[in-house]
């Protein structure tokens, strides 16, 4: 059993990841600490140092070697799904759910995570507005076509995303 969140930053993936792990007595791996934690470094610095395409072959790397666990719950980074391949592997025994969260949702908590800003690059060079609005754009089409089930994460508090996950995934009983 794999669980694959997806959805853009701040939607919920890495607290609802814990939520699940514990329900579900399984280990939980955020995608993007493993990058940094192999890397030596934070996603910003990477971008800033190496640039995109470097970090997205970090990312698939680190992908193949999460999605060959059995028993986890991955919070993947909001970009994991842009690549052909990721998607592959994400889809590969396991289960995605889409979290999806309103951009003012999305905007109040990385406001409120005051680690955000320090450990992600602005990916658009606009304001959190407009970046955010852009890459949902681009970004929904195929979060959509990866998931298995969708789950809203406003207002919802992570308990009840997780139970919600586990009942549209029939884990619930």
């Amino acid at each position: 059993m794999r669980i694959v969140l997806i959805g853009y930053r701040g939607a919920g993936k890495s607290t609802v990841a814990r939520e699940l792990a514990t329900l579900l007595d399984c280990d939980w791996v955020d995608a993007d600490d493993e990058i940094e934690a192999r890397a030596g470094k934070s996603i910003a610095s990477i971008f800033a140092d190496d640039g995109e395409g470097h970090f997205r072959g970090l990312e698939t790397a680190v992908l193949r070697d999460l999605c060959a666990r059995e028993r986890i719950i991955l919070a993947a980074g909001g970009g994991a799904v842009l690549r052909e391949e990721n998607r592959d592997l994400l889809a590969a025994g396991g289960k995605i759910v889409w979290l999806r969260a309103a951009p003012e949702t999305i905007i109040a908590r990385l406001r409120a995570d005051a680690g955000t800003a320090a450990r992600r690059p602005s990916l658009t060079g606009g304001g959190t507005e407009a970046e955010i609005a852009e890459l949902l754009e681009q970004r929904t089409p195929i979060y959509r076509q990866c998931a298995d089930v969708t789950v809203d994460t406003d207002p919802c508090a992570p308990a009840d995303v997780a139970a919600e996950i586990l009942r549209q995934l029939k884990l619930d009983s």
